[in-house]
């Protein structure tokens, strides 16, 4: 759950690849930034060091339109919706244009590297990557590394900016190759017992779940009420019959696509009371329920607590 900082605050819109570089060149006169010519094209990929483009300003607490991975080398906090994750030595962290989250640092060094690339860099070119980046690592986007391994992962950041600077004429391929490289080597570094069951139609079918599921959110204004809420809904908004849906979501997460459902919906709930002034009534009509008493209710199972309890 996010602080009281008053600098992290409920975005109400996704923020674009030329909203970042706007925002860091506001921050940060002195740096350089790339050219968006091509990225309706061939996409847009960047390799950066972080001391010379992390500040203590706390980044704006929203989507982004674009995926992100970063070696953190320094202490910072993440604000991910739902919970703080805590960093202090050195991580690797995944965002993707999913889910929500704040950078704050509170540390004056930050060091390590960041790239950032949109969809279309790697849609469709290589369809297991983008479906590691979506939700493989969906509930884990902080995963803590060792001395050795964040060399490991220095060294392929250091190549990323080597070839992102030369003149090869296959180097997009080879910057895509170095980031599939960087998520198997972090997904060798989770704990056996966080992989998922592979199979591919059933992990498809997930994946296209929980994208459906994260477009929803997050609620910008009292007027945005949400579509979907329960299984039969997202099984026939997917063209599939329920229980396949059902089947195919326990057998890759472990969870049910209506555990699933209900804890996105808390979490947004969670984020609405603290972050808006909207009353609970009108959060529960966002949410979907025609009556508060039923919000309460459900929120109260899913949180242990009563809505008010979270203000």
């Amino acid at each position: 759950m996010l602080t009281k900082n008053p600098d992290l605050h409920l975005a109400h819109k996704t923020q674009s690849l030329q909203d970042y570089y706007d925002w860091l060149k506001e921050i940060r006169p002195d740096i350089h930034v790339p050219n968006l010519e091509m990225v309706n094209d061939i996409g847009h990929f960047g390799v950066f060091k972080r001391s010379t483009h992390c500040t203590l300003h706390p980044t704006p607490y929203n989507r982004r339109d674009f995926y992100k991975i970063s070696l953190i080398i320094g202490s910072g906090t993440l604000h991910y919706p739902n919970q703080q994750i805590e960093v202090n030595g050195r991580a690797l962290l995944f965002t993707n244009p999913n889910i929500p989250y704040a950078w704050e640092c509170t540390s004056d060094t930050q060091s390590g590297y960041f790239c950032l690339f949109t969809e279309n860099f790697i849609h469709k070119r290589n369809e297991s990557l983008r479906e590691s980046l979506l939700w493989r690592i969906h509930d884990c986007p902080m995963i803590n590394i060792s001395e050795q391994q964040e060399k490991t992962f220095m060294d392929i950041f250091i190549k990323m900016m080597d070839e992102l600077d030369g003149d090869y004429v296959h180097k997009y391929e080879m910057l895509r190759n170095y980031i599939h490289l960087i998520v198997h080597e972090a997904l060798k570094v989770r704990p056996a017992d966080t992989y998922f069951k592979e199979n591919n139609a059933s992990v498809r079918l997930t994946s296209l779940f929980l994208e459906l599921l994260e477009r929803q959110f997050p609620i910008g204004s009292t007027d945005h009420v949400l579509c979907l809420r329960t299984a039969h809904d997202f099984a026939h908004k997917l063209s599939v019959h329920v229980n396949h849906l059902n089947h195919a979501v326990k057998e890759v997460t472990g969870r049910t696509t209506s555990e699933h459902i209900s804890r996105r919906i808390a979490t947004e709930a969670v984020a609405l009371l603290k972050h808006t002034e909207w009353n609970v009534a009108q959060i529960a009509y966002c949410l979907g329920f025609e009556y508060p008493a039923n919000f309460n209710i459900f929120f109260k199972r899913q949180m242990q607590g009563t809505p008010k309890s979270f203000r």
